[in-house]
């Protein structure tokens, strides 16, 4: 027995323990492969609006949901028994990948540099980092002492060590996550007088935080911690208070409190009463203001607390309005708020008085032009940056207050620039970072007043990386409608563009998200392998504007699909690929793409990989209790109350539309505490997909029990996890499957 029979028949024996449905038959030498859970199915019929739909495996939704999110051990037992089954089946099926994943496991831990850290951003006297060490799942949060001349109220402030000084560590998580199947800090930050230090730790996966603050004299973790919030909160400007945005039990953001920054009774600063909107808590740039940020998709409100007086109520800036978003900064002497207000479509950004905020005082500062969509706005004492995007790239315009503007520009056909602003106010600094798909993150410290930049990181892949190696290239797809879908596409040079190559062709397409040409280690573990790597800048992403979302919600939604069909048959069409040979790839609402161009045009695809995918759309989007569907009706509409919405929802959801046909292989991974997308939207999908399919290729679930929607917590975890569906993808398009 060879080692791939070794495993398979080891994996067999796992099946054969779940369940008694997977016993192996076995004739001579050869034996059959491992028989898939079935599903049982429990039918209940739903009505809705007029409309009646029946639904085999609603069974799979735990009632007690709500409580597994915070404590998965809780799940109820026979939808246990399934996803262990499900998991079981997957693992013997794709047992004769394990030798790829491990490769491509250690290919990409070993581009990952382990000694590593960020480079320190400087805020008074002190510098902030992270850093990792060789070995270790998780970062280490630091801060050193200051060295150099910076300002201090507009005085220059200089300091110089004879001996560097010692850093200092502020918290170690993989202390914090010893012990803990997850653990994940998602936020920390540091009081402004530079005496507190304070962290979010999701220990379940469910993201439902507990916030720690520390005394950073003691090193005392004070007691008390916030429980039950998200990951956002902030000090107040003089560093007396925290802030935080509550979780409430459907784990959706509902209040924002106060409490003593060392603790103490909290007090309620503001109560949404809308389910269908999202709120956050912040400072201004320049500490003048604590800010209330309220919103979903299309409307936006902010609400102010002078920073002066942070136990102040909480005054709107400007009612909300549905339709009109806005968000806004304070530069000094006044408001700098980024709108699409007066028909601005793709943004622009106004000026209000500091004492007057509301639209009726807002002047224009940079107007709205069509096609150059604002995507953010950075401020520093005398500058503003701003970052745009048009044709699926970004540049970054700095303007000083006097209205001269220059921009900084890159020179590739395919590229990502991200403005990462300064963490301090009176400075002529800012930060940004560039990269492509093939050249790694260059991070640079640019002084705006000077326009010189000083390059502080490359990052390093110690196992080695050159540039010249790989091509990349922007094509333009033409879609059903006439419109030009960007399409970047990365490849080795010595990768034929005949067909022959096999492809993974990823999208997203949702939220106004962009997808950004960017370098990613992970991925040259599939194009060296001799993969052609392409993502598809389609529409429900803001890729060429604002109103490239606009044009793939709601009533409109199927432009997301049909673009990304349209990108692979213009990579058919210029010999990049060959149908049946490409990996179709999308997370969270990029795997409703990935579940809705599988039942479209199933032929196309050797393999589809649904990451985390929402493909029960019409179920979830009726369901009220569950953390985002009132926030997400603008995004998908209201199948509860509108009976277009309905009929249009149900027409692409994947899960509904699911027929017998010759589907291509799938993988759907999910994780059991993800409140985003609930674990059962993948299991439900795979249970209806099996038995439809004519094709007898694999339909394979893969449930974190562990985890939630954003996979394994530590850096190496995570890369298994990684390696696992880039093996499934190399497997679907060599039907691995047929060999074993």
């Amino acid at each position: 027995m060879n080692r791939r029979e070794l495993i398979a028949s080891t994996a067999a024996v796992g099946l054969a323990a779940a369940s008694p449905a997977f016993a192996r038959s076995t004739t001579g030498a050869s034996m059959s492969l491992p028989q898939p859970p079935v599903a049982k199915k429990v039918p209940v019929r739903i009505e809705q609006l007029g409309r009646v739909r029946v639904d085999d495996y609603q069974w799979m939704k735990d009632d007690n949901w709500q409580a597994v999110l915070r404590d998965p051990s809780l799940i109820k037992a026979d939808v246990k028994e399934h996803l262990t089954a499900e998991n079981a089946y997957r693992e013997a099926m794709m047992a004769s990948t394990l030798p790829l994943q491990a490769a491509m496991f250690e290919e990409m831990k070993g581009r990952i540099k382990e000694d590593d850290s960020s480079v320190p951003a400087a805020d008074g006297d002190w510098e902030y980092y992270t850093e990792y060490r060789t070995g270790e799942q998780h970062p280490r949060y630091m801060r050193v002492e200051r060295q150099g001349t910076w300002m201090v109220d507009g005085q220059p402030v200089t300091k110089n060590f004879i001996k560097a000084p010692t850093p200092q560590l502020l918290l170690d998580c993989n202390a914090l996550a010893e012990g803990k199947a997850y653990s994940e800090v998602s936020a920390v930050e540091h009081s402004p007088d530079h005496a507190l230090f304070a962290y979010a730790e999701d220990a379940q996966g469910s993201e439902v935080f507990k916030i720690y603050v520390k005394d950073l004299a003691t090193g005392e973790v004070l007691p008390d911690p916030i429980v039950s919030a998200t990951e956002n909160f902030t000090f107040s400007p003089d560093s007396q208070w925290i802030f935080w945005t509550n979780r409430d039990d459907n784990g959706r953001p509902d209040k924002i409190f106060r409490r003593p920054a060392r603790g103490g009774e909290t007090t309620l600063v503001y109560e949404e009463t809308d389910d269908g909107m999202f709120q956050s808590v912040g400072r201004t740039s320049d500490d003048a203001f604590i800010i209330i940020g309220i919103g979903n998709q299309e409307t936006s409100e902010g609400r102010i607390i002078p920073g002066a007086t942070p136990t102040a109520t909480p005054v709107v800036v400007e009612p909300r309005h549905v339709g009109r978003l806005y968000d806004l900064d304070h530069w000094g002497d006044r408001w700098v708020i980024r709108t699409n207000a007066d028909d601005a479509i793709d943004f622009k950004v106004v000026e209000a008085p500091t004492d007057a905020p509301a639209k009726a005082n807002w002047k224009d500062l940079i107007p709205h032009t069509p096609g150059r969509f604002i995507e953010g706005v950075a401020l520093v004492k005398d500058y503003l940056g701003r970052q745009e995007r048009a044709d699926a790239n970004t540049k970054i315009v700095i303007r000083d207050r006097a209205g001269a503007e220059h921009e900084i520009a890159v020179d590739e056909p395919a590229y990502a620039l991200s403005l990462g602003g300064a963490s301090e106010f009176d400075t002529t600094v800012m930060r940004y970072g560039y990269n492509s798909p093939s050249t790694p993150t260059s991070t640079y410290d640019y002084d705006l007043k000077t326009r010189e930049r000083t390059l502080r990181k490359v990052q390093e892949i110690p196992s080695g990386h050159n540039p010249a190696d790989y091509v990349v290239e922007r094509l333009n797809a033409p879609a059903s409608d006439g419109q030009l879908v960007p399409v970047t596409v990365l490849r080795r040079k010595d990768t034929p563009v005949d067909g022959s190559a096999p492809l993974l062709l990823y999208g997203y397409g949702s939220y106004g998200i962009p997808m950004a040409a960017s370098f990613s280690t992970n991925r040259l573990s599939l194009v060296d392998r001799g993969f052609i790597y392409a993502i598809a800048h389609i529409r429900g992403g803001s890729d060429k504007g604002w109103n490239w979302f606009l044009d793939a919600r709601r009533m409109t939604k199927k432009n997301t699909f049909t673009d990304f069909i349209a990108c692979a048959e213009h990579l058919i069409e210029r010999n990049y690929a060959t149908a049946g040979k490409i990996v179709a790839q999308g997370g969270s609402a990029g795997g409703l793409l990935i579940g809705a161009v599988t039942n479209m045009r199933p032929d196309l695809w050797a393999g589809v990989i649904g990451s985390v995918p929402f493909v029960d759309v019409i179920n979830t989007m009726s369901d009220t209790s569950l953390p985002l569907t009132p926030p997400e009706w603008p995004e998908w509409g209201n199948p509860i109350e509108d009976a277009a919405a309905y009929d249009y929802m149900y027409s692409y959801s994947p899960y509904d539309q699911i027929e017998a046909k010759p589907y291509p292989a799938v993988l759907a991974t999910g994780g059991l505490s993800d409140p985003r997308v609930t674990y059962w939207e993948p299991e439900k999908w795979v249970a209806k997909l099996r038995p439809a399919t004519t094709s007898g290729n694999p339909v394979l679930l893969k449930i974190n029990m562990t985890a939630g929607h954003f996979s394994s917590s530590g850096r190496f975890d995570y890369l298994k996890d990684v390696a696992h569906d880039y093996a499934f993808a190399v497997w679907a398009v060599e039907k691995g499957w047929e060999k074993a």
